[in-house]
């Protein structure tokens, strides 16, 4: 792909369409208006604040947020969206001179120093329950804020704040928006601080034809007892429109220079350096689908999960030191790429091919660590600890080591390349302006209205022929037609994960999910000794130290695959038992 064109067709379409089918969201009052409301003006009272808690926190009976009036000075802010461009510090003020920027601010906005400490108990409770509580210092003014992650958006959050009359926090202001399962353990612990964070922000508010962004230049760093991070970000926060304002907003800033799109917040890369540990590991979110749903909004919900399940894996594969930072998104590119397949079924779509091939390339460049992460960590450990009197181990880690540092190098150069961001942001424009509707023929575009369930049956029986086809004589297959059912079975454990939801809690969906997941991983157990095989072949005359070691390794998985071949057996049968619940009478 050339620098002059870093963009295929599909990612450049993310620009042009705008205002197609994206819900409204809510328009989040400005900050600047925030500071000039008297202090202890209440806001919207306590149903109001309900209809923006995220389904976590908006419960029913004892868990219930009360429907009272907020208490003095508190103010419900509703969801913010919102999405992070990490950028090098030295280049932050030629951003702000962007000529889309300067082109389309309202004015020159305003600048502040902001400095706000995080809290929360002893063991987290807030944390681990995907809340945070920040009081923030704006020149003689402190602003507490709680902010919960919504579990199935998170670029999507919602934000409450109340006036406080200084740094310390006020539990009792927070308690409304705040599950009741929750409270009583903020009362008994009392709250500590855990990070503090000193930014200088300059904020301007950027009016797109799609819809109003508030653009924050945010430098500064994360201060936790001796550990300090810096920080250097564009925060584009949107005010109005539609979401994929922000990501046209984005795009225009990438061409500009050097961004990396994250929904990494800063209270969890603060929590992090405090704890110092790795950037979290995102996993995959269970879908939520209603029968009724139409096959447009399936389609939406599903690409969504996508990719946030992408962006979320994007800092601890980049990170390194848990190795299923890249695994998990080696999963979000394959479970994209699955996601784009499904789309086939509607119609010819062009831009399928172009997002898919992004997302093969960055597949791609991941594969070699992934690979190395599971021969240091797994396989050459187990067996070493096991065969003790042999020699050769500890040549053997220090090439695999160098071998697994090479390879994350070639992660963080895929990552950091301009090739990388373009298709990240592009994806993200393409699906909050449903871009698949005006790539659709007029004639198929009626699919989209019919409810999605049933789409569902018949691609989930068409996948699931594949596999019982490929695992015909399942006892005599050899290694090579094994690896196609196993990708067969991968497909469709993709297809099943988007697809079943729409068929509830029945015991069927449960039953049937839990054998192909036990067959793709059998499956995966197998296929992890063929990649050994394959690591050593690439060693050459590096292995000539550890030879000795290679030989056992070679031999201990030899004698495991019997294992493996008799417990798949089992799994294989187990698979075929199971009811596919699209079927009549699945839960009869």
């Amino acid at each position: 792909m050339s620098e002059a064109d870093p963009q295929p067709p599909a990612l450049q379409s993310a620009r042009a369409v705008h205002e197609v089918g994206v819900p409204a969201t809510q328009d989040k009052r400005p900050e600047e208006s925030a500071a000039s409301r008297p202090h202890g003006v209440a806001e919207p009272r306590a149903q109001e604040f309900s209809q923006t808690l995220p389904h976590e926190v908006q419960r029913q009976g004892d868990d219930a947020a009360p429907e009272i009036p907020p208490q003095d000075g508190a103010s419900a802010l509703g969801r913010e969206i919102e999405l992070k461009l990490l950028v090098d510090a030295d280049r932050m003020a030629d951003f702000n001179a962007a000529p889309i920027i300067a082109t389309n601010a309202r004015n020159k906005g305003g600048r502040r120093h902001l400095k706000s400490v995080y809290y929360d108990t002893p063991d987290r409770t807030l944390k681990r329950n995907g809340l945070s509580l920040r009081v923030r210092q704006n020149g003689t003014r402190f602003v507490q804020t709680v902010k919960a992650e919504l579990a199935d958006d998170p670029l999507r959050r919602g934000e409450w704040e109340a006036n406080v009359p200084s740094i310390a926090p006020d539990v009792e202001l927070a308690m409304p928006f705040i599950p009741a399962k929750l409270r009583s353990d903020l009362r008994r612990h009392e709250l500590e601080p855990v990070f503090a964070a000193d930014i200088h922000r300059h904020a301007r508010m950027v009016e797109l034809p799609s819809g109003t962004i508030e653009v924050a230049f945010d430098q500064g760093s994360l201060k936790s007892g001796n550990q300090s991070m810096p920080v250097s970000e564009i925060e584009l926060e949107l005010k109005g429109g539609n979401a994929s304002a922000i990501f046209e907003l984005a795009l225009r800033l990438a061409d500009h220079g050097s961004v990396r799109p994250s929904i990494r917040s800063k209270s969890a890369r603060g929590f992090e350096l405090a704890a110092g540990t790795p950037p979290a590991v995102w996993k995959p979110r269970k879908l939520r689908l209603d029968p009724a749903v139409s096959l447009d909004e399936a389609f939406a919900t599903i690409l969504r999960s996508c990719f946030h399940h992408l962006l979320g894996s994007l800092a601890a594969a980049e990170d390194g030191r848990d190795p299923e930072g890249v695994h998990q998104l080696r999963v979000s590119l394959r479970r994209l790429r699955a996601a784009l397949d499904l789309m086939r079924s509607v119609g010819s779509l062009n831009n399928l091919d172009s997002l898919r091939s992004e997302a093969r390339w960055l597949a791609q460049s991941l594969s070699t660590a992934r690979d190395w992460d599971m021969f240091q960590r797994g396989t050459l450990p187990t067996i070493a600890r096991a065969c003790p009197s042999v020699a050769g181990f500890d040549a053997l880690e220090l090439v695999a080591e160098e071998r697994r540092s090479a390879a994350y190098e070639k992660v963080r150069v895929a990552l950091a390349d301009r090739r990388c961001t373009c298709f990240l942001i592009g994806l993200g424009g393409w699906i909050e302006a449903r871009g698949w509707r005006s790539d659709i023929a007029p004639e198929d575009l009626g699919q989209l209205a019919e409810p999605a369930i049933n789409f569902a049956g018949p691609i989930l029986s068409d996948q699931y022929a594949r596999v019982l086809k490929r695992g015909r004589r399942f006892k005599s297959l050899p290694a090579e037609k094994l690896h196609r059912l196993r990708l067969a079975a991968k497909r469709l454990r993709y297809v099943a994960d988007f697809l079943l939801p729409l068929y509830g809690d029945r015991k069927s969906v449960k039953r049937f999910s839990r054998s192909l997941a036990d067959l793709q991983e059998d499956l995966g157990s197998y296929n992890d000794m063929a990649i050994t095989n394959a690591l050593f072949a690439g060693l050459g005359e590096e292995s000539s130290q550890s030879s000795t070691a290679t030989a056992a390794i070679a031999g201990w998985q030899a004698h495991a695959s019997i294992e493996v071949e008799a417990r798949l057996r089992n799994t294989w049968r187990n698979f075929k038992k199971a009811k596919a619940p699209w079927s009549r009478g699945a839960d009869d």
